[in-house]
């Protein structure tokens, strides 16, 4: 893969990353819960999901599910009820300032559990299968070692991944220090609107598809 290459897809992964989805909403709600440290374990967990999102469209599997309108509908329809189940949940049970100074014994389990929440989110979210399908074909040259192509490509976007949602969970814990003090209700109430939102915009979309 010539260098040129790498650099723009780069910075098409870049811009991709960058813009806000369900994985940013998950980084940022754990942050605001239990801070940027915590929400690594989400971002681990969505990194893990796009790890095998990438694999899938590697082997071929991307595009067959892409051409089975039946499968494709039904992830993009377990991933806009999942959002509304997060949300819904955010709005019932909020962020319990309380749980932030949490016993050693219930540590990782809410590690284990946002892990699962960030791999959750990206498996069920039909617009990677398709971004990644559509996206890593394009600059792979055929005349080259294929295997090493993916996995320079696939460690890049994971890579622009983690960097990003980072960024977006430390900012979060910033500013929730600095202007949601004494709001956690309030906070947890808007990330939880977000999801459901989220959620709502692609439970539109499949109806208006089918």
């Amino acid at each position: 893969m010539e260098f040129n290459n790498w650099l723009v897809f780069t910075s098409i992964g870049f811009v991709a990353t960058m813009i806000p989805g369900p994985a940013v909403l998950v980084a940022m709600s754990q942050s605001a819960a239990y801070g940027w440290r915590h929400a690594i374990y989400a971002i681990l967990g969505n990194i893990s999901g796009l790890c095998i999102m990438s694999a899938l469209s590697v082997l071929g599997l991307g595009a067959v599910i892409l051409s089975s309108e039946v499968v494709f509908e039904v992830i993009k329809f377990v991933g806009a009820a999942y959002l509304i189940y997060l949300g819904i949940k955010l709005w019932r049970s909020g962020f319990n300032p309380s749980e932030v100074t949490q016993s050693a014994k219930s540590i990782p389990r809410k590690r284990r559990k946002a892990y699962l929440q960030g791999l959750a989110v990206a498996l069920s979210n039909p617009k990677a299968i398709a971004f990644t399908t559509a996206l890593f074909p394009q600059f792979v040259n055929h005349e080259e070692n294929l295997l090493l192509q993916f996995s320079v490509l696939i460690s890049t976007f994971m890579a622009l991944s983690f960097s990003c949602l980072l960024g977006y969970a430390f900012l979060t814990e910033r500013a929730k220090g600095r202007m949601f003090h004494g709001m956690s209700k309030v906070v947890s109430r808007l990330f939880g609107s977000a999801f459901i939102a989220a959620g709502l915009v692609l439970a539109k979309a499949i109806r208006e598809h089918t």
